[in-house]
């Protein structure tokens, strides 16, 4: 990976993600264990249930470990626009292993809820259980807050499949806890069923963000907050900002927007001005944002809405300054698609002819 072109805040950004995502393998390896204990302990099939997702958690840290390593690399001729899409083939990955772990819990829950059986050394695999669940709920917790501080959607997802595993367990517990004292041992299997349950909707959730982010869905956030810089830092000559798109690949940012300014600025200033934009967004990215601003010289559809002054080429007075809002800023410019003035004097006497 090259290193010398990359900001130090990404660096640090990316050795805080490389760190915080070993510890998940690491930590759900040994908790994976544990919870095979138990069942060996139990025969528990819901016990059993939660063990397998485990098996899901490790599965997917190591191959969240592999997206953020090749995430981290720098754009090159044959990726031009990075590697950071490969978080989202992460979280999809991670959101059809839960989707085949449920199906295996379905299967295993089925005979235990019509043929129950007692389960010995209950209150002890329960016992270990409860102390693997506080474990994952601080791991799950941690990764959430770090891949959100970090912008890793591939760490996000890992904390928040590691969060749907401590909810299992607490169903778990809760439902073995009441077949350890009053006996009812069928509760095995419906505890497994609701796991299954439960793991088959974060999966089919995951799944989803994962295509979202691969066809660059609209993210209303990420437009939310651009809009609000941009208000932000608004000056006078940026008369209107129009068709704004973004999106975000791993920890990158990816903006581009049309900017109108005075059409007598001079070349050399209209270019300071652009300069200033990617320094404000660089700025609040840490460096990670991608920007390409395309400029526009106002025309006359646009003097209601700017507030430049003086202003020798004005032809109407200034009505109304849009509020940059993400409805606003994604539009076209006011009159963006209709003819130049000598198209329309042409279509005017093609009508009278």
């Amino acid at each position: 990976m090259e290193t010398a072109s990359l900001p130090a805040a990404f660096l640090e950004q990316q050795r805080t993600r490389l760190i915080a995502i070993l510890v998940s393998l690491l930590a759900g390896t040994a908790l994976m264990a544990g919870k095979f204990f138990a069942y060996w302990l139990t025969g528990s099939a819901a016990i059993f249930s939660d063990a397998l997702e485990s098996i899901i958690n490790v599965v997917a840290s190591a191959f969240a470990l592999m997206s953020i390593s090749l995430a981290a690399k720098s754009p090159d001729p044959s990726h031009p626009y990075g590697h950071g899409k490969i978080e989202y083939f992460s979280a999809g990955f991670e959101g059809a292993l839960i989707v085949l772990a449920a199906l295996g819990i379905f299967y295993q829950a089925w005979s235990r809820l019509f043929a129950p059986q007692e389960l010995p050394n209950l209150n002890v695999g329960l016992l270990l259980l409860l102390g693997i669940s506080l474990v994952n709920l601080a791991l799950g917790a941690g990764l959430v807050r770090v891949g959100r501080r970090t912008r890793s959607l591939a760490l996000v997802a890992d904390g928040k499949h590691i969060l749907t595993d401590v909810y299992t367990s607490v169903g778990v517990l809760a439902g073995l806890t009441v077949a350890l004292f009053t006996g009812w041992y069928w509760l095995d299997g419906v505890v497994a069923l609701l796991v299954g349950l439960n793991i088959l909707h974060i999966g089919a959730r995951l799944m989803h963000e994962s295509s979202a982010g691969l066809m660059d869905a609209s993210d209303p956030d990420l437009l939310e907050e651009i809009a609000d810089i941009l208000r932000a830092h608004r000056k006078e000559l940026w008369i209107d900002v129009h068709r704004l798109r973004a999106r975000r690949a791993g920890s990158g940012v990816f903006i581009d927007f049309h900017l109108i300014l005075p059409r007598d600025l001079p070349l050399e200033a209209a270019h300071r001005e652009v300069k200033e934009l990617e320094r404000i967004f660089n700025a609040h990215y840490q460096g990670s944002a991608d920007i390409l601003i395309h400029l526009d010289p106002c025309e006359r559809p646009v003097c209601p809405i700017c507030g430049f002054s003086p202003c020798m080429h004005r032809e109407e007075e200034t009505k109304e300054q849009k509020l940059w809002r993400p409805e606003t800023v994604t539009t076209e410019a006011p009159g963006e698609n209709a003819p130049p003035p000598d198209s329309r004097k042409n279509l005017d006497h093609q009508k009278t002819s």
